[in-house]
């Protein structure tokens, strides 16, 4: 057995008992101990690695909330708002107008040869242009033959053309239901909410998640990224898992050169006793690299996009309530049969009508099967007030709260989705603080950019894209952020005993940074350069990545 003395500027340990450190011992994957030399010395023979002696050293962070489609939507057109780098280390910018998105659909096609072949954009969002919604006439511009659509950045609407709504069937009157807008004709606008809606088109545009989550090159292409923003570990939240993407998912990951281990949530959808016992089946299909046996609820859509579900006054602008993505009772079964099955759910709630009907949820399934740490999640829960995050404390759940949600949307919230009041206590790690609610904050990749720091720097400052402070009353300090995108994440995954802290026992799972994100100025942390990671002991330089 080899050991390896790793030296560094810092090790910054999340450990409470040694909180800070110099150097850190490594065998076979995992940490035989951290602190001084001459104590690791104990451990017998060994290389002495000075590689990161300049270097500053945490845990390896962990993204409790993203989507391997980080991977796979940069085949697609960037359509978003904000610049944005891709796995490769490219920069692409913003489009900040509708008539600049549709100019960047445009000249994509004309490079298609297959006239018919459809194409897809991603990151749209018409919040960011005055809330004027897209329509089909807008993209049959870019083509009037071919299927064109672009799915929303909050992920839970997509904007089709007319070919593409003739290729399901639905260009033509007579369609009701919820997530299809209607216009004055009577035909759909080619605005389609939620999975129901969504799903006949996304197959169209090639865009169908069960597809996505069988693909190699996107499943490389998402841990490149997370090596570029120091991630060791990494959830894919909401996967439908078909069975023939397994064995892809476990060789790719089980390869030395992959540098992420990934934890995938089966998506509910349909029966829960079916997915509670699937979920069942793939825990005993687990591997290091590959963590399975978890289950993804969605219990409503985006604040954005107007598809929360909000409880009284609902949204600030007057819109109409948004659409329940699967039934509150559905949901209480669902929480119940898992507790009954020792299988952890991680619910997506926005609205807070909808994290009640969760709340309300939990509490019976644990009056009907009492379990001890379930560690159940409630995931973005963007706008729960203090009794909420209280009876949080007394069912035993988690949060993970959308830090980056404060850039990127806070000030359409304040102005337009929710209003000034509780636009500002959005995502309140201070009261999960406060409340002793177990919370983590996380990116929601591809919805917003991978990289905890920037999470992390979201959640201390809490500032807009205009830089207005939303809600400076939940701001935290940088221990705290920092514990959230590492041994928080971790907790929240029931992975805590073996990741989000470098301690002995634990996996060798290192972030390495070029400075020291207690010392540097607090506005400078979303800044700080990542050099890599270190997982289960290997090394992985950002530098050295492939760019194909």
């Amino acid at each position: 057995m080899t050991t390896t003395i790793f030296e560094a500027r810092k090790i910054i340990t999340m450990n409470p008992s040694r909180p800070l450190a110099t150097h850190v011992a490594v065998r076979d994957g995992r940490i035989l101990g951290v602190g001084a030399l001459d104590e690791l010395a104990g451990w017998g023979p060994y290389s002495l690695n000075t590689r990161f002696a300049g270097k500053v050293l945490m845990p390896g962070l962990v993204e409790g909330h993203s989507h391997l489609m980080e991977g796979a939507f940069w085949r697609f057109v960037y359509c978003g708002f904000f610049d944005r780098t891709d796995p490769n280390g490219k920069v692409w910018p913003g489009a900040k107008s509708l008539e600049a998105v549709i100019q960047r659909l445009s000249r994509a096609q004309a490079t298609l040869a297959d006239a018919h072949a459809p194409l897809a954009g991603w990151g749209f969002d018409p919040i960011y242009f005055d809330n004027r919604r897209c329509v089909r006439e807008d993209l049959d511009r870019v083509s009037a033959t071919r299927p064109v659509g672009m799915i929303h950045a909050s992920g839970h609407i997509i904007n089709a053309n007319s070919a593409a709504l003739s290729a399901i069937g639905w260009l033509r009157s007579g369609i009701d239901h919820p997530g299809v807008p209607l216009g004055p004709d009577g035909m759909p606008t080619g605005e389609l909410k939620g999975p129901e809606a969504m799903l006949a088109v996304a197959k169209v545009l090639g865009m169908d998640r069960a597809v996505l989550a069988g693909d190699e090159g996107a499943l490389r292409l998402f841990s490149r990224l997370c090596v570029r923003a120091g991630v060791t570990t990494a959830t894919d939240l909401a996967s439908p898992l078909p069975r023939e993407a397994l064995p892809m998912l476990q060789a790719v990951t089980a390869q030395d050169a992959f540098p992420t281990r990934i934890v995938p949530l089966l998506r509910l959808m349909g029966s829960p006793a079916e997915a509670v016992e699937r979920a069942v089946e793939l825990r005993r299909q687990s591997t290091d690299r590959l963590r399975l046996g978890r289950i993804k609820m969605v219990a409503d859509g985006s604040i954005q996009g107007f598809s929360a579900r909000l409880r009284w006054p609902g949204y600030y602008n007057g819109a109409p309530n948004g659409l329940w993505y699967m039934a509150p009772e559905q949901m209480q079964q669902a929480m119940t049969l898992a507790l009954q099955r020792g299988v952890q759910i991680h619910t997506h709630t926005n609205g807070d009508e909808a994290t009640e009907a969760v709340l309300d949820g939990m509490e019976a399934a644990l009056r009907a099967a009492p379990t001890p740490d379930h560690r159940f999640t409630l995931q973005h829960c963007q706008l729960a007030d203090a009794a909420m995050f209280r009876r949080m404390k007394a069912l035993g759940m988690c949060v993970n709260l959308f830090a980056n949600h404060h850039f990127y949307w806070g000030d359409e919230h304040y102005r337009l989705t929710v209003g000034p009041e509780r636009a500002t206590r959005m995502n309140a790690c201070a009261t999960a603080l406060a409340s002793g609610v177990p919370f983590a904050i996380h990116s929601d990749a591809p919805i917003t950019p991978l990289g905890p720091l920037f999470t992390a720097w979201c959640a201390m400052h809490r500032l807009t894209a205009s830089g207005r402070v939303l809600g400076e009353q939940e701001r935290i300090g940088v221990a705290d952020a920092l514990r959230a995108i590492t041994l928080g994440a971790a907790y929240t995954l029931k992975l805590d005993a073996e990741i989000g802290s470098i301690e002995c026992g634990k996996r060798a799972d290192f972030c390495v940074l070029d400075d020291d994100p207690l010392a540097v100025p607090a506005m400078a942390l979303k800044n700080l350069p990542v050099w890599g990671v270190v997982q289960d002991g290997r090394v992985f330089d950002a530098a050295d990545l492939p760019t194909d």
